[in-house]
């Protein structure tokens, strides 16, 4: 995930951290002496040496590794340990007076920052995030005001640079207090563009922004990229939940039957798993074209698809579903799924806040689980009759 989207805390946002060896963080003899360089990480060239000692360079071109492992993280692969270690980086051949950017120490963050540095001399300090990309770190509060007076102390800042400026993420605003920051370690927050690929021309402006790289865009693009992870992760339940619906199918008046798992059992066990791809496939795709503003009531209409080719198989094929109560089940199950994780993607958009999120589920929750308790209980229902 960009740091204009967000990752899903999953939600969340992204977000979602994992255990990781808990760390004050890099002391300045560390800063410099934890010789990174020396674990063969092909991403660091080299090092400079500053006043505190030595600083690993970082390449700002990507290589393979760096592409696959963003895959990889987008499919959901060690997801959670696609990380660098926080601490202060440099790129180029920095100086005292060169600016210092702040990023996240997920490493789809990072190399997105590093990527869009070349040819500038300059210092990246790492937060601990516990590898959560810089917006969800920040609504989660590893991406803020604590984390950056103790980073910046603990790499030795002051001594390394003259200048008392640094550069954060826009989409970290949310977790940083500017005035806290100047007040605790003496160090003047600017806030960079919404996009790395901004940077350059930021820069170029005295760090000024303009309005276009202030203003935050979710486009079909970038809705797609999150797509995979949520597949991934709501597909596991999605294939419980079939085996889980296969294996009931047997039940009936009388003992359990294999001929009715034959018989009812294969549609009820395609059902779940459709309805998991469409709740993580259509509402992402299709966001500013579903009805409604809330994410569950697009979730919800996005369930509409699946339960038009429920009801049209019904009515040619009725027997597939044994009864019409069983078939009316999946118009009750099939929305309550895609609702739910509908709702879920509110921790990829930048267009939802906290208290918005908070207000929607005490509203959804209660109308999804109901749904659900219906249709599950017409589903059973239909088993006997």
């Amino acid at each position: 995930m960009s740091d204009s989207t967000t990752h899903r805390q999953t939600r969340q946002v992204t977000e979602s951290a994992q255990p990781t060896k808990q760390s004050s963080g890099c002391y300045p003899s560390e800063a410099a002496g934890t010789d990174i360089a020396s674990r063969r990480v092909p991403w660091v060239i080299g090092k400079v040496t500053s006043s505190v000692g030595e600083v690993p360079t970082v390449d700002t071109r990507l290589r393979f590794a760096d592409i696959l492992g963003s895959w990889s993280a987008r499919w959901g692969i060690r997801r959670m340990k696609y990380r660098v270690e926080p601490r202060l980086y440099a790129v180029g051949n920095p100086t005292e007076e060169s600016p210092v950017f702040v990023t996240a120490n997920y490493k789809m963050s990072f190399d997105r920052l590093r990527s869009h540095l070349g040819g500038i001399d300059g210092w990246i300090l790492v937060l601990d995030t516990k590898g959560i990309n810089v917006w969800c770190a920040a609504g989660k509060g590893t991406f803020g005001t604590d984390e950056i007076v103790r980073r910046a102390g603990d790499v030795g800042l002051k001594k390394i640079v003259m200048h008392r400026r640094l550069i954060v993420p826009q989409l970290g605003a949310i977790g940083v207090s500017a005035h806290a920051v100047r007040e605790r370690c003496g160090f003047h927050i600017t806030y960079g563009p919404i996009r790395a690929t901004d940077i350059k021309a930021f820069l170029q402006l005295g760090m000024k922004a303009t309005p276009v790289m202030r203003r935050v865009t979710f486009p079909l693009s970038e809705r797609l990229v999150l797509i995979p992870v949520d597949i991934v992760g709501n597909l596991k339940y999605g294939i419980l939940a079939s085996a889980a619906f296969l294996l009931l199918s047997g039940l009936g008046p009388g003992i359990y039957s294999f001929d009715r798992v034959a018989s009812y059992g294969i549609i009820n066990a395609i059902l779940p798993v459709l309805a998991a791809l469409t709740g993580a496939v259509l509402p992402a795709a299709f966001l500013p074209w579903l009805p409604g503003r809330a994410f569950s009531v697009k979730g919800a209409c996005a369930g509409l698809v699946p339960v038009m080719g429920v009801a049209l198989l019904a009515w040619h094929q009725p027997d597939l579903f044994r009864n019409w109560v069983s078939a009316l089940s999946w118009l009750f199950l099939i929305p309550a799924v895609t609702s739910f994780i509908g709702m879920n993607f509110t921790g990829s958009s930048t267009y939802t806040s906290l208290s918005g999120v908070k207000r929607e589920m005490r509203m959804a929750v209660p109308a999804q689980i109901s749904c659900a308790v219906v249709g599950f209980g017409l589903w059973i229902t239909g088993l006997y009759l």
